[in-house]
């Protein structure tokens, strides 16, 4: 497949697939990640698609002045040593000063990616706090996204998206969450919390739990692309029971 760097919104991405694709899929990565860390993933799946990776627009530092990968929000390095020596965590109640803008960036970058679908389904959605953004953007700004792919993510400033819940802000758009039960990073149990209030939203989720860590494991992989493929085809349900 083709692989390339592009700009969208003023953020650099990478784009896999052929612009023309049956399926345009947006998927943001993980803290300290980048791009390239998602790149092989689309390679792998086979799905007739086009997929996006675009690039957090903060640099990531895992210790006090090492940069390493890019981040879609600042954190403090020794706040986050401190939040994850008590155990997993749950960004439930978190409300970074960078949010607004991060997501206006994402928003920007879906609509430019819409723009260029012409009509044929676009998927959003993202790994950890790439997934956080992508359901936040989307919920919060509703765009005619085709489904929310958000894999080992939580909810974030979830009071501030409590209104667009209770509005059904996501009605009828299919949604696919993954979540280690020993993820050791972002607790089982806020991922539970993330699908309730998808579900809660209107979404018609698909729910794929694991046994492993924070990671995108291959059940998750084969879940995933029958999914993807699903939403291409045009399949009228592509969900299943929570």
């Amino acid at each position: 497949m083709r692989e390339e760097w592009i700009e969208l919104a003023g953020l650099r991405a990478i784009a896999v697939g052929e612009p023309d694709a049956a399926l345009h899929v947006v998927l943001c990565h993980g803290f300290s990640m980048t791009p390239a860390d998602l790149a092989p993933f689309a390679h792998s799946l086979g799905v007739p698609a086009r997929f996006v990776f675009p690039e957090g627009p903060a640099p990531a530092e895992l210790e006090p002045g090492v940069p390493r990968g890019r981040a879609w929000w600042r954190i403090d390095p020794d706040e986050r040593a401190r939040s994850m020596a008590a155990g997993p965590r749950d960004f439930a109640g978190l409300h970074p000063p960078d949010l607004p803008a991060a997501r206006a960036r994402l928003g920007a970058v879906l609509d430019e990616v819409l723009a260029a679908a012409a009509g044929r389904p676009v998927v959003a959605g993202g790994f950890s706090s790439g997934g956080m953004l992508a359901y936040d953007t989307v919920l919060r700004a509703p765009r005619p996204v085709a489904g929310l792919a958000l894999l080992s993510a939580t909810r974030i400033a979830a009071d501030e998206q409590a209104p667009h819940v209770a509005a059904r802000a996501l009605a009828g758009v299919p949604a696919l969450l993954s979540h280690g039960r020993a993820d050791d990073d972002l607790a089982f149990a806020a991922g539970e919390a993330l699908r309730d209030a998808a579900a809660a939203a209107g979404a018609d989720v698909t729910w794929v739990p694991f046994d492993q860590g924070h990671e995108i494991p291959l059940v998750v992989w084969r879940r995933l692309r029958r999914w993807l493929a699903a939403i291409a085809a045009g399949a009228p349900s592509v969900g299943a029971p929570v």
